[in-house]
């Protein structure tokens, strides 16, 4: 199918695209990867009347790795931010998820701001930001705000973007010294859309002890959802009980609800695992 009529505009700086989105309203869009976006328009599922092109605004295309945290700017591709070594040392549950992100050609074109503006419950990057504790700037005519992750994403495709504004970048906090993270996913063939799928981060005490298990889900429901899982105190078998048991899960023509709450008990065993190996192997190194 093709897309609706719209119209479209190139601003050349983070100036003139915030007048264009502020001239719009609800009517324009951003386009940066398109990836997400360029599907639904041609299946008609998105009909923005305005599409605003980011991609001449190459000064947003930026990963920067802090002792404290990494900043992604809108136009940093996955697949930047997949090969950033100084970003895979600060925080490596990044790179954890985005290998998991479709395929090399989606990676080489897709952002990761512009994947989690999109609030796909799909998306790896939405469990990841909502998991770690991270933010969104956005900026307009007005000014800017920084939203928390538990504050932005509001439903299925859904999140706190005012219109006229535009995404410039988000913040994810630094792994600690003593903490472990992992990704796993189970989809029915590698690159598809997660049926379930789980980010998981185990902090040790000084003492080797666990101190706190938290986890995030992408696909079970139209928001990620995070879980406090110390309760469990590490043990793999226990936080799958507990997350089953927590978890509302919906069915969909991938899988059906009871299919689903079963994944989210296979999915956190896995990434639990891995994660507290994680935390012991840094621990000890």
């Amino acid at each position: 199918m093709k897309p609706p009529e719209f119209g479209y505009s190139r601003p050349e700086s983070v100036a003139e695209a915030l007048a264009v989105l502020g001239s719009l309203g609800p009517d324009g869009k951003v386009l940066a990867g398109g990836q997400s976006l360029v599907p639904l328009l041609n299946l008609r599922l998105a009909s923005p009347g305005h599409l605003v092109d980011i991609n001449a605004l190459a000064g947003l295309g930026y990963v920067r790795a802090g002792r404290g945290e990494v900043v992604i700017g809108a136009l940093a591709r996955h697949a930047q931010v997949l090969a950033d070594q100084a970003a895979r040392s600060v925080q490596p549950l990044l790179a954890m998820a985005l290998a998991h992100v479709a395929h090399p050609v989606i990676r080489n074109r897709g952002t990761t701001v512009g994947s989690i503006v999109h609030a796909d419950p799909a998306s790896e990057m939405t469990a990841v930001l909502a998991l770690l504790g991270g933010s969104v700037r956005l900026a307009s005519t007005d000014g800017e705000r920084v939203v928390a992750a538990d504050r932005f994403f509001l439903g299925s495709f859904e999140a706190d973007v005012r219109p006229g504004e535009l995404a410039t970048e988000v913040v994810v906090p630094a792994l600690p010294p003593r903490a472990g993270c992992a990704f796993t996913e189970i989809s029915r063939r590698r690159g598809d859309y997660a049926i379930c799928g789980a980010a998981a981060t185990v902090a040790l005490s000084t003492d080797g002890s666990i101190e706190r298990v938290r986890a995030a889900y992408l696909s079970v429901g139209p928001a990620p959802v995070v879980l406090d899982l110390t309760e469990s105190a590490g043990d793999p078998e226990s936080a799958a009980r507990l997350a089953t048991e927590r978890i509302e899960t919906s069915g969909d023509i991938h899988a059906t609800a009871d299919y689903r709450r079963h994944l989210v008990g296979v999915v956190t065993r896995r990434a639990l695992t891995a994660a507290l190996a994680h935390a012991r192997g840094r621990a000890d190194g």
